[in-house]
């Protein structure tokens, strides 16, 4: 039997870091976010022998889940209750560590694959819910839960997160034209930067909980995320530029490696070109940069940013989350 999971890599827009516990423990925090075009395949097939073998950017071949090196599928193995005679292979469309949300849409996409190997099925909720557990509770890494969410379900949503843990992805719901519009008005570069975020979403987290001034700002970035929402509820496209640089301008006060001088310069030089506002994707520091603008004056940005030498990457939006796209015998 062979199984085959398809999960989107995400774009955030406005609130993030108000994902982390450290914050709606005591405030609810909201995002607003997308899935793109742009995904993580997950094959999970049976094994001639009893041993298992993990291919991603290296090979395991190993004879029992404690000895499988890479975290997540170690422990999505167990969640599942599979332990041996199993061949898992794992393809991505962009490079780990580019601010897309990849390894928690590995995780989704993982327990989404193996689930189905077992003939067993998982809502998406269900499968945000326990992507949070591997990689928060057992892993201990420093994030939020807006990446599974956003993995699992696809589209375009507001994320809210709740102090008693509930966590409510409800799509924005605005026309067909507003979408349209709103994915021509944006633009992704990659600066060609990319690696771990831990560092910076650990400083992140530490202000959260001790630096009242830190989660100040982030009330302030959850309401731009409810303005945006409301915005793009009611088909008015205006102030999205503005909300998104509002955002960033905040973002870079919640630790000091979401931005750097190198970064600044880009985004200056797209803003002169006639960039209403834009940021940098994930925990910031590397990735892709996106870019809000019109359609006007896109390729006097697009010129700005080629002679910096960040090159454009092509995407659209993905209205699904995670799916099972192949079962073979």
């Amino acid at each position: 039997m062979m199984i085959i999971s398809r999960t989107p890599f995400r774009m955030s827009f406005a609130g993030g870091g108000s994902d982390l516990s450290a914050y709606h423990r005591g405030h609810p925090g909201g995002v607003v976010s997308t899935t793109i075009d742009k995904y993580i395949y997950v094959t999970v097939k049976k094994r001639f022998d009893e041993t298992i073998r993990v291919s991603y950017t290296k090979t395991e071949i190993v004879d029992s889940v404690d000895q499988i090196q890479h975290d997540l599928v170690r422990e999505a193995m167990r969640l599942v209750g599979l332990d041996r005679g199993i061949e898992i292979t794992t393809i991505a469309d962009v490079p780990a560590g580019t601010g897309l949300g990849s390894s928690s849409s590995l995780t989704v996409g993982l327990l989404n694959a193996l689930y189905a190997f077992t003939e067993r099925f998982r809502s998406a909720k269900q499968l945000a819910h326990e992507a949070c557990q591997i990689e928060i509770n057992i892993l201990g890494k420093p994030i939020g839960k807006q990446d599974q969410y956003a993995a699992a379900h696809g589209g375009l949503n507001y994320i809210q997160f709740n102090p008693d843990g509930a966590v409510f992805a409800d799509p924005i719901i605005c026309s067909k034209e507003t979408k349209e519009q709103l994915q021509k008005r944006l633009l992704m570069f990659y600066t060609g930067l990319q690696g771990d975020n831990s560092d910076i979403l650990a400083e992140q987290r530490r202000g959260t909980v001790s630096d009242e001034a830190k989660r100040m700002i982030l009330d302030q970035m959850v309401e731009l995320a409810n303005q945006m929402r409301d915005a793009l509820n009611g088909n008015d496209l205006t102030r999205f530029g503005k909300l998104l640089h509002q955002n960033w301008e905040l973002k870079k006060r919640m630790a000091s490696g979401i931005s750097n001088p190198q970064i600044d310069r880009w985004y200056q030089a797209a803003r002169q070109a006639g960039a209403s506002g834009g940021k940098i994707l994930g925990a910031g520091g590397r990735g892709f940069l996106l870019l809000c603008c019109s359609e006007g004056k896109q390729e006097a940005v697009r010129k700005a940013m080629q002679e910096l030498g960040l090159r454009e990457f092509s995407f659209r939006f993905e209205p699904q989350g995670s799916k099972i796209i192949y079962v073979g015998g």
